[in-house]
């Protein structure tokens, strides 16, 4: 009798790496393995990493000794941006029996087969420029929405960054098999798609499409709800895309912009290809067009030769911006990057003190946002249920609500009333009403 082989995975970093995830479990589970919990015994575990922070790459080593001490016996095999930047440093790592660079990530399966039948090669990698082949993926089965990566790498060259080289150049399918890949997702049921890439605002450049074109074809597509858009770079978020999405029928009001820095100084150390006041512009426009709408901003504290005069023109320029949420990340030194050897590193202490502080503007953001639309109807579509027998979803400009869960809520688009923001940062539900949009469930409710 065939054993079943099994096979768990890890993912760090971004939305795109888990993409790419979904996409190797899926070739995994084709060809007759059983995807199981990390937590299990499994015979293969796949190990997805990121190289965005050092923290990231401390991680990696220990998903790796969390492996082997839960499945001492298991094969062991790391992929991801890490891999590539670091390959026989990984390799290094007790326990891990395979390494592929970015460009054999998607030969996973082929190569675990490999090395299980006595191959003696353990890292596949190559030079970054020598990659030019774009794969598609999407995500699927782990939560409601699904993160389908219409781009890869970056052609930008900000001081900070290590993507460029652990991903190589931008690069895309073009447009009619991204809409096809996009049509595959909707046959699974899926509501929402989530649109990923590095730079996705590159989007066809290196075949004369460009992403604005793209989008357009997109709403098109009757059987997805919704697309939001990921990450765009605010150079790149033209005024066309801007009133595109306010008048389109399936295109969320929410952006998520990169903004780094709210000095001009610091931006031009980062090698950023906007200034402030290019920003301060497109949310203005944004919020001229569709005042209900959502906008994220990454910044990054602690970056070289950040004063304390530059931190607070970034912490009071974030602070009188018409935004609603922030991501922040504190700089950390990165190998081959200029910025690693840049002088006036800021303080370690001070770094933290600073990520905290716009911690915090960030939660008062979020709240003074959600609070606008108290009392208002909306439409959630709802996720996956709770270990607390609770539900959550999101509204179209992503609002994030919470309520008690019941029976058909999952993967439903419900017309409700927001209430209030509770002491966890979501919004309640004051009660369910009968749904407006179609492929919705009726229900009444109060909590």
């Amino acid at each position: 009798m065939k054993v079943e082989k099994t096979v768990a995975f890890y993912t760090l970093g971004c939305k795109l790496n888990y993409t790419e995830t979904s996409t190797l479990a899926r070739d995994f589970v084709d060809a007759g393995y059983r995807q199981v919990a990390f937590e299990q015994t499994p015979d293969v575990y796949v190990i997805n990493t990121c190289s965005v922070t050092d923290s990231a790459n401390k991680k990696c080593r220990n998903i790796v000794n969390r492996a082997k001490r839960n499945s001492p016996d298991a094969f062991i095999a790391v992929t991801g941006c890490y891999a590539q930047l670091k390959p026989n440093e990984i390799a290094d790592m007790p326990g891990v029996d395979l390494v592929l660079g970015a460009s054999e990530k998607y030969n996973m399966l082929d190569r675990v087969r490999e090395k299980e039948l006595g191959s003696v090669q353990k890292v596949y990698a190559c030079e970054i420029d020598h990659i030019n082949e774009f794969k598609p993926s999407y995500s699927h089965g782990d939560r409601t929405r699904s993160f389908l990566k219409v781009q890869d790498g970056c052609d930008y060259s900000c001081t900070f960054c290590t993507i460029p080289l652990a991903r190589g150049k931008s690069r895309s399918h073009g447009i009619a098999q991204t809409v096809e890949a996009a049509k595959q997702v909707a046959r699974r049921g899926v509501k929402e798609v989530v649109l990923s890439g590095v730079n996705i605002g590159d989007f066809g450049k290196q075949n004369g499409e460009n992403f604005l074109d793209l989008i357009r074809e997109l709403d098109k597509i009757d059987r997805i709800d919704r697309f939001r858009i990921s990450s765009i770079e605010p150079n790149l978020l033209s005024n066309e895309i801007i009133e595109f999405v306010a008048d389109s029928r399936r295109f969320m009001p929410h952006f998520h912009i990169p903004l780094q820095s709210g000095s001009n100084r610091i931006l031009k150390l980062m090698r950023r290809r906007y200034l402030r006041e290019l920003y301060q512009e497109r949310v203005d426009t944004i919020k001229a067009l569709m005042p209900e709408c959502a906008i994220g901003v990454d910044v990054i504290v602690g970056f070289p030769g950040e004063s304390d005069e530059c931190f607070l023109e970034t912490y009071d320029f974030l602070n009188e911006l018409d935004i609603s949420y922030l991501h922040v990340f504190t700089y950390s030194e990165r190998e081959n990057t200029p910025a690693a050897s840049m002088a006036s590193s800021v303080r370690l202490n001070v770094r933290k003190e600073r990520s905290k502080m716009l911690h915090i503007l960030s939660d008062k953001k979020r709240r003074a946002f959600y609070r606008q639309f108290d009392g208002e109807q909306a439409e959630v579509l709802f996720e996956s249920k709770n270990d607390s027998n609770t539900i959550n979803g999101f509204t179209k400009n992503y609002i994030k609500v919470t309520t008690k869960y019941d029976e058909g809520l999952e993967n439903s688009i419900v017309a409700i009333r927001l209430c209030d923001v509770n002491p966890n940062g979501l919004m309640t539900i004051k009660r369910i009403k009968p749904a407006l949009a179609r492929n919705t469930q009726h229900l009444e409710h109060s909590t």
